[in-house]
């Protein structure tokens, strides 16, 4: 029996708004979201990062985010901490409200989205899947949030895209053009599978100013409009700072 979006406590109505907010905010994306407006790829010591929750946070709010993801593997530890941290500090400092041209109220703080990285088989070898905005408590999504990743058919990305979009979220290719298979075999294979996007803007190179790889960003652009697949951004932060990988 199908588990009801009562009994998780959720509301499909409100979560399938979210996933509709998210996706056009990614189909905005480009070279100049990250990392000072978006942010969707980012570790805290929760997994192997080095950043706290409360750390991250600190970041995100004097950079200036607009919308961001913690993603930690396999565990949403540092996510609920980190949401935890941002609603004491609002408490802390209140904003004046604040109201765009369509009338959404806003306090000036970056939105938090729900965020895994999870370790999957893509046609023979290993990649990570970024799943966001998925509803934290679905069963679906529940055997790839337990601290480690599976192994046999659990790990198969087909499996792992259909449990984050079972979950009600979006699910992303990582970093396309780190695994030992280039992106121009890997996109069609995880586009077979179902995935949403891709992480289009990654700064393969990790600079000491962020911005996307100049040799390889083109081509995953390319292969991201030839299959109709959403783009996103990301640091991969895993060392203290925000704006870079490590």
């Amino acid at each position: 029996m199908a588990t009801s979006a009562a009994r998780l406590g959720t509301n499909p109505r409100t979560s399938a708004r979210g996933v509709l907010a998210l996706r056009s905010i990614f189909e905005t994306v480009d070279a100049s979201s990250c990392p000072g407006h978006y942010n969707f790829h980012m570790h805290t010591v929760c997994s192997d990062g080095q950043l706290t929750p409360e750390e991250l946070i600190e970041q995100a709010i004097e950079l200036g985010l607009k919308e961001f993801a913690v993603t930690d593997h396999h565990t949403l530890k540092g996510y609920y901490q980190a949401k935890q941290y941002m609603e004491d500090w609002q408490w802390r400092h209140p904003a004046p409200i604040r109201r765009d041209a369509a009338g959404r109220v806003s306090r000036g703080l970056p939105r938090l989205w729900t965020g895994v990285e999870i370790t999957s088989k893509l046609d023979g070898i290993d990649v990570h899947i970024l799943g966001y905005a998925f509803k934290p408590s679905h069963e679906a999504i529940q055997p790839y949030l337990q601290g480690s990743s599976l192994i046999g058919a659990s790990r198969l990305a087909e499996n792992v895209i259909q449990a984050i979009q079972g979950a009600g979220g979006l699910a992303v290719l990582a970093h396309p053009g780190r695994y030992r298979r280039p992106p121009e075999e890997l996109v069609p294979e995880a586009a077979k599978r179902g995935i949403d996007g891709i992480e289009t803007y990654y700064a393969y190179g990790n600079p000491s100013a962020w911005q996307p790889c100049p040799k390889k960003t083109p081509a995953i652009k390319t292969l991201a409009k030839e299959f109709q697949l959403l783009s996103t951004c990301g640091t991969d932060t895993h060392g203290k700072n925000l704006t870079r990988r490590v």
